[in-house]
C-alpha cells in the first residue's frame, strides 16, 4: 500500500466543477454515463487517483469538510467512524461500487440517517460466467497445459497427458441457489446435462421447476432426463456432488463455511469453484487439502484476507487463481457505476427508491426518479 501522505498529496479528478452537490468517488469507474447522471444532478464529481486501496486517513482527507455523498469500494472499510466522518460532512448518501455490502456497517449508517446503496442486477450472468470459466479451466487442466506449452515442454500428443474431469451427466451441487447460483446451475444443466442438488435456506421453486421442464424436454428427445433436489443439509451436498460451486453471501455463518472437515467430505476428484466471498473458505485448509489430493481442483476468484493469499495457494498446480473479475465485463462493469451514481443522485434530490422489477432503465439515458437500490431503505422509511 502506497504510504498516506503520498496519496493524500494528489488531486482528485474534477468533473463538473460548477456542480453545487459535493460527490466523491474513491475510484476511477468505467465509462461516462454515471458521471452524466451525477453532473444532471447538479453534483460535482471528485474522483480520488491511484488504484491503491484507501485507508481512513485517505477517506477522511478525500471526505474534507462538505460532503453531499460517497460512492465507495468494497475494498474499503466504511465502518461507523468512517460513516460518522461523512455524515458530519454533510453526507447524505453512500452507495457501495458493488452488489456485496459487508465493508459497510449498514446498522450504524441507519442510525446516522445515511441510505447505503448497493448496485444488484447487473452481475448475474458476467460472474455466472466467470464461474463457468474457472470451472472447466480448472477441470481442463487449462492453466497447467498453457504454462506447459509456453515452457517448451510439448513434444508429441501422449495418451495420459493433462487428463482431466467430464461433467456431463454428472451432479453440479450449489452453495446458495439466489440469483447468481441459479443462473450458473442453468449454465451447467443447460449445457452438460448435470443432474443439480442445491443448499439453501430458502427453496427456489423456480429452478425447480425450469430443471423439471427441462429434463421432460429432454426425455421427449429421447435423452435422459435432467433431476433437480434440494438437500437438508451442507455435508450431503458436498458428499454427492462432483462439482460444488459457492455462491453465497458472506456473514458469521458463512465465514469458513467451507473448512478442513468438510473438504475432507468431497469426492478425491471434486471440483470447488468460489467466485462469492472469499472468506467462505478457510484458505490455509484448502491449500493443505489440494496437497494431499493433486486430483482435486480448485478455482477462486476471490481470497480469504484479499489481496493477500494463504502461503502455498500460488505455488499448487491444482488451482487456478484470478484477481476478482467476476464482474469484469464492460457491460457490468459500467453499469454498475451507473447504478451507484444513480443512488447518490436520487438521494441528493429527495427522489423515492426504486420499485421496478429490474434495473435495466438506469443504464443508459436518462434514468428513472429513483434510487435503484438502497440496502436500509425499510429502516430509514424511504418510499
Amino acid at each position: 500500500m502506497r504510504d498516506t501522505a503520498c496519496m493524500s498529496s494528489q488531486n482528485p479528478n474534477i468533473v463538473n466543477p460548477g456542480g453545487s452537490r459535493r460527490v466523491i468517488v474513491t475510484k476511477e469507474l468505467p465509462g461516462t454515463h454515471w458521471q452524466d447522471i451525477l453532473t444532471a444532478a447538479d453534483c460535482r464529481i471528485e474522483i480520488a487517483p491511484g488504484t491503491d486501496i484507501l485507508g481512513k486517513d485517505d477517506l477522511r482527507a478525500l471526505i474534507g469538510e462538505k460532503c453531499d455523498g460517497a460512492i465507495g469500494q468494497l475494498t474499503e472499510a466504511w465502518d461507523e467512524e468512517m460513516l460518522g466522518v461523512l455524515k458530519v460532512a454533510g453526507g447524505r448518501a453512500y452507495s457501495n461500487y458493488a452488489v456485496g455490502y459487508n465493508n459497510v456497517d449498514v446498522k450504524a449508517a441507519t442510525r446516522l440517517g445515511l441510505p447505503v446503496g448497493n448496485t444488484p442486477g447487473v452481475l448475474t450472468e458476467t460472474t455466472a460466467e466467470l464461474a463457468i470459466a474457472l470451472t472447466f479451466a480448472a477441470s481442463r487442466r487449462i492453466v497447467e497445459s498453457d504454462r506447459f506449452m509456453r515452457g517448451g515442454r510439448f513434444h508429441g500428443w501422449l495418451p495420459t497427458l493433462f487428463m482431466g474431469q467430464l461433467f456431463h451427466g454428472k451432479t453440479v451441487g450449489i452453495v446458495g441457489a439466489g440469483r447468481i447460483g441459479a443462473a450458473y446451475a442453468r449454465m451447467m444443466v443447460e449445457g452438460h446435462k448435470m443432474n443439480l442438488l442445491y443448499y439453501d435456506i430458502h427453496r427456489n421453486e423456480a429452478l425447480e421447476s425450469y430443471v423439471t421442464d427441462y429434463g421432460a424436454l429432454l426425455e421427449n428427445h429421447g435423452e435422459p432426463a435432467v433431476t433437480c433436489r434440494r438437500v437438508d443439509t451442507l455435508e450431503d451436498l458436498l458428499g454427492e456432488a462432483d462439482l460444488v460451486s459457492l455462491h453465497t453471501v458472506l456473514d458469521d455463518s458463512t465465514r469458513h463455511l467451507i473448512n478442513a472437515e468438510r473438504l475432507g467430505i468431497m469426492k478425491d476428484n471434486a471440483i470447488l469453484v468460489n467466485s462469492s466471498r472469499g472468506p467462505i473458505i478457510d484458505e490455509r485448509a484448502l491449500v493443505a487439502h489440494c496437497r494431499a489430493h493433486p486430483d482435486f481442483r480448485v478455482g477462486l476468484d476471490v481470497f480469504e484476507e484479499e489481496p493477500a493469499m494463504a502461503p502455498g495457494l500460488a505455488e499448487l498446480d491444482n488451482a487456478v487463481i484470478v484477481p476478482h473479475i467476476a464482474s469484469a465485463t464492460v457491460w457490468t462493469r459500467e453499469g454498475m457505476a451507473s447504478l451507484a451514481a444513480a443512488n447518490v443522485a436520487a438521494i441528493l434530490q429527495g427522489h423515492p427508491v426504486w420499485t421496478g422489477p429490474d434495473v435495466l432503465g438506469f443504464l443508459e439515458g436518462t434514468p428513472p426518479a429513483a434510487a435503484p437500490s438502497i440496502v436500509n431503505a425499510a429502516e430509514l422509511n424511504l418510499s
